[in-house]
């Protein structure tokens, strides 16, 4: 039987997962299926739609990485199961 604790460190830990899962969702799918639209936009003389696919997209996905690595790390030492 799952303690308190337990649980509310899992509800965080998938909320989390939840919140990572949608912006990944929307940097991989949703923003290139704009990307004729996007394209009217202009960033440092590259169409926005191409920045988004060839650099913004990979940008977003390490700066994710880091932020789920730190953020878990903080729901673990909150609910005393992280690892030194």
């Amino acid at each position: 039987m799952a303690s308190g604790n337990d649980v509310a460190w899992w509800g965080k830990t998938r909320g989390l997962m939840i919140t990572m899962l949608v912006i990944w969702a929307i940097f991989s799918f949703f923003i290139h299926f704009f990307v004729n639209s996007l394209n009217e936009i202009v960033v440092f003389g590259f169409p926005l739609g191409f920045y988004m696919a060839a650099q913004g997209s990979l940008i977003v996905f390490v700066v994710m990485l880091f932020w789920f690595a730190r953020r878990q790390d903080a729901i673990d030492r909150e609910h005393g199961v992280a690892e030194d």
